[in-house]
């Protein structure tokens, strides 16, 4: 491996081996009791795409510190559209999925853009009011699929693609460009 690749590792009860490049650098997810003679093969052989991703990763953060961060008053704005949008959205697709919930609460946070409670209650990101219509949508099923199961298992996202077809398409959307909106939140 390069010595110029930094990289973390994690170890846990996985049966194979992943690469995650965030902003922070290179996170290695391995099994347990893999060597760390293994895990730097594995990183040689993907050593080219490894590269490619990090020159594209600093594209990224240069782009990112030319941003200005959003104001509050526009963070308002957001919320204010959220709560007209979101709930008619719930509307929709809730009796569609076969199930009630509870409260919808819109706020603007840094690391979800959605969650649903045991209780039912539903929370949203503001800044889902700049992201494309359907992945609007798909976040709101994605959380109302938390009704029949609270989990990311097979059953869930069989309820999902259910309802939402579609859905592969906007959670790449999501993580290509969500991060680029929460990097921008002031606090």
């Amino acid at each position: 491996m390069d010595q110029r690749l930094h990289y973390k590792v994690i170890y846990s009860k996985r049966k194979t081996i992943a690469i995650e490049l965030n902003m922070d650098g290179i996170l290695v997810r391995a099994p347990k009791g893999m060597s760390h003679r293994e895990i730097e093969a594995f990183l040689r052989e993907k050593q080219s795409w490894i590269e490619k991703h990090l020159i594209k990763m600093e594209e990224k953060k240069e782009n990112l510190s030319k941003l200005q961060p959003f104001s509050l008053e526009e963070i308002d704005l957001l919320a204010d559209k959220a709560l007209i949008v979101i709930p008619e959205k719930v509307k929709k697709y809730a009796p569609l999925i076969g199930v009630d919930y509870g409260r919808i609460t819109i706020r603007s946070q840094r690391t979800r853009w959605g969650s649903c409670s045991s209780k039912g209650n539903l929370n949203f990101n503001c800044l889902l009011m700049l992201f494309p219509d359907e992945v609007i949508d798909y976040v709101v099923v994605h959380e109302l699929c938390h009704r029949k199961h609270m989990n990311h298992s097979f059953a869930f996202y069989a309820e999902v693609e259910r309802v939402f077809p579609d859905y592969r398409r906007c959670q790449k959307w999501l993580k290509e460009n969500g991060g680029l909106y929460l990097s921008r939140l002031p606090y």
